[in-house]
């Protein structure tokens, strides 16, 4: 069966679900006690509060649109490979949130947090290489994982 057939109707809702999933778990995990992250010391290199309200909600709009456009394209290849890639990025997401926010275990998050970050980078790769340009969206939120890797590492030290 090819991408645009019914498997990838089903991969398309699959994905769509996981990352509404993904919007509504972690904003309710990052709203959890504000007034702990905001007496964390923070590294010299993190973005203004303003960047994170501005970054989330285009990474989840990224994320949507290619949901809506890979598993149906005939020219994808392992669509429910990436969509389980996917998946468990999220859950590791989802562990990160949680572990920071909510019982603040710092090192644990940031062990959840790069592998969320690593499995994005794979699913970066596997959506590449059926539509490049898919990959060329999906990067910037690779990124931010890895920039947030990065703070989360810095929270481990400076707290």
């Amino acid at each position: 069966m090819t991408a645009s057939g019914s498997g990838g109707w089903w991969a398309t809702v699959a994905w769509v679900a996981v990352v509404l999933l993904y919007a509504a778990l972690s904003s309710v995990w990052t709203a959890h006690d504000p007034g702990w992250y905001a007496g964390l010391a923070k590294p010299s290199f993190q973005p203004p509060d303003v960047v994170f309200g501005v970054v989330w909600p285009l990474n989840f709009l990224a994320l949507l649109a290619v949901g809506l456009w890979f598993p149906r394209s005939h020219s994808s290849t392992g669509v429910w490979l990436a969509t389980l890639v996917l998946a468990a990025s999220v859950v590791a997401a989802l562990a990160w949130a949680w572990l920071f926010y909510v019982p603040h275990r710092i090192s644990a998050a940031t062990v959840a947090l790069a592998v969320a970050a690593v499995l994005t980078w794979l699913l970066v790769a596997l959506v590449a290489r059926s539509l490049p340009w898919v990959g060329v969206i999906l990067a910037p939120y690779a990124v931010w994982l890895s920039v947030a890797t990065a703070l989360s590492v810095q929270y481990i030290r400076l707290n």
